[in-house]
C-alpha cells in the first residue's frame, strides 16, 4: 500500500496457502479509514487464512480489524486506533494465528465497554450468531509483543477458545473505564500461557481469569509477569476459577500478588 488514505471498509474471503501466504503491507502513512465510528469493520477476512497485515494503519471505524474463520494469519506492526469498539478480533473459529508488534490505543469510542485492545473467540451469549450454538474454539492463538492502551481489556479471553499464548505485551490501563472493564486481561478460556507481560495502571486488578460457564477459565499459567497497580484498588493476578498457576516469577508493585498462593 502506498503511504495516503484508504476510505471505505474492506472485505477479503481470497484465502492464500502456507506455500504462498497473500501480504497486505504499507508503511504507517498507509491509512484505511472506516468512515466512522457507528459501524462496520475496516478490514474484515472473512473465511479467508494465510494471509499477512502488515504495517499500516487502521482507524475511524466500529471495529477494526475482523477476523472470521481465519487461520495461519499474521497481524503484525499495525497501528489501530479511533475505533468505536474492539480493534481486533480473532472470531468464530478463528485458530494459529499471530498477532504481534501492534500499537493499539483509543479504542471504545462508541461505547467503552466494549473497547477491548484484542479480542480473541465470542461470549456464550454469541455463540448462536456466530458458530451455530457450539463453542467458537478461536484456538492457538499468539498474542506478543504488542502495545495496548484500551478502554476495555488490552486482551479478552472468551470462554471456548484454548491453548493460546499472550507473551511479552506492554498494558497501560490508564484509559480502562473502570466499571466492568478492570483489568488488563480476562481469561475465560483454558490452557493459556501468560507471560512476560507489563502492566502499568488499573482501577482493580492485573490480571483476572473468571467461570463464565462451567468447565471454562482453567488451566491457565501466569508466569514472569510484572504488574503495577499504581493505585489500583485489587491485586496483579486474580483467580475466580480453579485450578489455574501462578508462578512466583511475577512480579508486583502497589499491592498482593495474588488472591491465592504462587508456586
Amino acid at each position: 500500500m502506498a503511504p495516503g488514505v484508504y476510505v471505505g471498509q474492506f472485505m477479503t474471503q481470497i484465502t492464500g496457502t502456507k506455500e504462498d501466504p497473500i501480504f497486505l503491507c504499507g508503511t504507517a502513512a498507509a491509512v484505511i479509514d472506516g468512515e466512522g465510528i457507528k459501524k462496520g469493520y475496516a478490514f474484515h477476512l472473512n473465511g479467508a487464512s494465510y494471509w499477512r497485515l502488515v504495517g499500516f494503519t487502521v482507524r475511524n471505524s466500529q471495529k477494526g480489524v475482523m477476523a472470521d474463520g481465519t487461520t495461519h494469519s499474521v497481524f503484525q506492526g499495525l497501528r489501530i486506533h479511533e475505533i468505536g469498539d474492539e480493534a481486533l478480533h480473532l472470531r468464530t473459529f478463528s485458530s494459529d494465528n499471530l498477532v504481534v508488534g501492534n500499537t493499539i490505543w483509543n479504542t471504545g469510542r462508541r461505547r467503552e465497554k466494549f473497547g477491548e485492545g484484542v479480542y480473541l473467540g465470542s461470549a456464550v451469549s454469541n455463540w448462536r450468531n456466530h458458530t451455530n450454538n457450539k463453542p467458537d474454539k478461536s484456538d492457538r492463538n499468539i498474542v506478543r509483543g504488542n502495545r495496548i492502551r484500551a478502554t476495555a481489556e488490552a486482551v479478552d479471553i472468551k470462554e471456548g477458545t484454548s491453548g493460546g499464548q499472550i507473551i511479552g505485551n506492554i498494558f497501560d490501563g490508564s484509559a480502562l473505564s473502570g466499571d466492568v472493564n478492570d483489568s488488563w486481561v480476562d481469561v475465560k478460556g483454558n490452557g493459556y500461557l501468560i507471560e512476560g507481560n507489563v502492566g502499568r495502571k488499573t482501577p482493580e486488578d492485573g490480571f483476572q481469569t473468571h467461570q463464565i460457564l462451567k468447565g471454562w477459565g482453567i488451566n491457565n499459567t501466569f508466569r514472569r509477569n510484572t504488574a503495577h497497580l499504581d493505585g489500583g484498588r485489587g491485586v496483579g493476578i486474580k483467580l475466580t476459577s480453579k485450578p489455574n498457576r501462578v508462578t512466583c516469577d511475577n512480579k508486583i508493585s502497589g499491592g498482593r500478588l495474588t488472591n491465592g498462593g504462587c508456586s
